[in-house]
């Protein structure tokens, strides 16, 4: 029979009513003509792109990273803990000036100057054509953790108070006292806002409100009537555009903790039980306003025509969740180290070409803590740690309910056999084939309690594509007449799980 591996995560708060998790791997729709529906892939490695000045620094985070177009090329810039720099081609990188703060920044870009945005309430104002940074001393600033651009302005927040600013008109440093509004439906402060759609959103900690330019001297955003939300943003830096559209993470009068997407002028939940279980289980007390590094943050990119909606809780120390738009499920993603999973080392995100091939379109994401970033590479079945220290494994697992849906009859079982349907036999070329690359493979017969000793099986040397992953002389279910399975692995080697095929006994007990 089909044992039911594919699907998506949902680890309930009853394990013994759902215990399907999925770290480092995500499923793939196969529409027609494939050997079954779905498949489960591996998440994509962290390849080593470069770092701050070719040295690597273990407390140089990478703060935020934007590309701007400069004909006929794309011009990467970071901020990497107190410095902004312009990354050239073959990953030079120029030194522009000092940003002050320590947490995330908020980057908006005009296409002629860059607003930088700092947890220190401070912005800094970047002319593009002569890369002259200068922190914003214009008196009547009242400082901004939260920036976007429309119509010609920047506009931005500080995060603790109603008010929304704007820069006078293509003038980035240059603020007029008068040039502000107050949020209207209710009086929790702006946490932040973002453009889309040539529309403002105005998040606020309970509602959200959509403001549209209506043109005028002194402020000319005004909220479009129809277009207030009664849903808040649990997060300044988890609101993300994403293939038109925002997500974000949420709360209203009633209670906290959802995934919201935007669906015109409404808010339409994407996260599940599972998922809001979990992140109530991470979220320190409020307030939820600014950039600093116990907030949850987000960045979103697309690969292979998934979007991803990558969520991460800092203060749970290993919590990173990922809402595929391609499939509409969840997964979680982590890193790996000292034998546990710990937590996901990207926190910002940028999508350029290449500078080194000149035509790849490549995902960019920095470090939370070093002063490296990495491609999201899919053919990369490691994580790079530092330009000195090398590869460091990525640890994928799955679990799953070994009956599918309403089978069990809550009689014991023999479990003679598990087979994995899984490619073998492809290795990453960057370290070489791996001699052995093991599967481990675990199970528990009492709901996902506890768990019985891992078995390894070989997934196949480099170019056995014909290799069988399977476990036999399972035993028999045990007095909950339940089992779950685990797989799980570390080696660098491709991961794609078509099915699993089990073969057991029913008895009369």
């Amino acid at each position: 029979m089909k044992s039911p591996i594919l699907g998506s995560a949902y680890v309930a708060r009853s394990v013994n009513a759902a215990d399907n998790r999925m770290v480092n791997l995500f499923p793939e729709m196969v529409p027609e003509g494939g050997k079954e529906p779905a498949y489960i892939q591996r998440t994509p490695g962290l390849k080593f792109w470069g770092f701050e000045n070719g040295s690597y620094d273990p407390a140089r985070p990478i703060r935020g990273m934007v590309v701007t177009y400069q004909s006929p090329y794309t011009v990467l810039y970071v901020v990497c803990a107190d410095a902004l720099y312009r990354v050239n081609s073959a990953n030079s990188w120029v030194s522009l000036g000092t940003i002050d703060g320590d947490g995330l920044v908020s980057i908006a870009n005009s296409g002629t100057e860059l607003f930088i945005a700092t947890d220190a309430l401070s912005g800094y104002i970047l002319t593009i054509a002569t890369d002259t940074l200068t922190q914003i001393a214009d008196p009547d600033f009242p400082g901004s953790s939260s920036v976007t651009y429309l119509d010609g302005r920047f506009i931005f927040c500080r995060g603790d108070d109603s008010k929304v600013w704007c820069t006078d008109l293509l003038a980035g440093g240059s603020i007029d006292p008068l040039n502000f509004a107050s949020a209207e439906s209710a009086p929790d402060p702006v946490v932040n806002v973002f453009a889309n759609n040539g529309e403002l959103w105005v998040f606020g900690t309970q509602t959200t409100e959509v403001w549209s330019n209506v043109g005028g001297t002194g402020f000319p955003f005004a909220p479009i009537q129809s277009a207030s939300i009664n849903t808040g943003c649990m997060g300044a830096s988890t609101v993300c555009a994403l293939s038109g559209t925002l997500f974000w993470l949420g709360r209203d009068q009633s209670g906290s903790c959802m995934v919201y997407m935007a669906n015109g002028y409404s808010a339409q939940r994407v996260s599940t039980h599972a998922v809001e279980w979990q992140m109530q289980e991470y979220l320190t007390a409020p307030p939820f306003y600014g950039y600093n590094d116990q907030l949850p943050f987000a960045f979103g990119y697309q690969q292979d025509g998934h979007t991803f909606y990558v969520l991460t809780f800092p203060t749970s120390g290993s919590s990173t969740w990922v809402y595929d738009m391609a499939t509409q499920s969840w997964h979680e993603r982590a890193g790996y180290d000292s034998g546990a999973f710990a937590r996901y080392r990207p926190q910002c995100h940028a999508c350029m070409i290449d500078p080194e091939t000149g035509n790849t379109i490549v995902n960019l994401v920095g470090d939370y803590e070093k002063n490296i970033i990495y491609t999201l590479d899919l053919d990369t079945y490691y994580d790079f740690d530092t330009g000195v220290a090398g590869y460091v494994p990525q640890k994928w697992l799955r679990t799953w309910r070994a009956l599918p849906t309403g089978t069990s009859n809550l009689k014991r079982t023999a479990h003679h056999s598990l087979q994995l349907d899984c490619e073998t036999g492809v290795h990453d070329t960057a370290i070489g084939p791996v001699v052995d690359p093991q599967v481990s493979l675990r199970w528990s017969d009492d709901g996902g309690h506890t768990w019985s000793n891992a078995r390894s099986v070989n997934m196949g040397a480099t170019a056995n594509y014909s290799k069988r992953v399977i476990w036999r002389r399972l035993g028999a279910t045990m007095k909950l007449r339940d089992r779950v399975y685990e797989v799980s692995g570390t080696d660098a080697v491709k991961i794609a799980i078509m099915g699993a095929e089990l073969i057991l006994s029913p008895t009369d007990a």
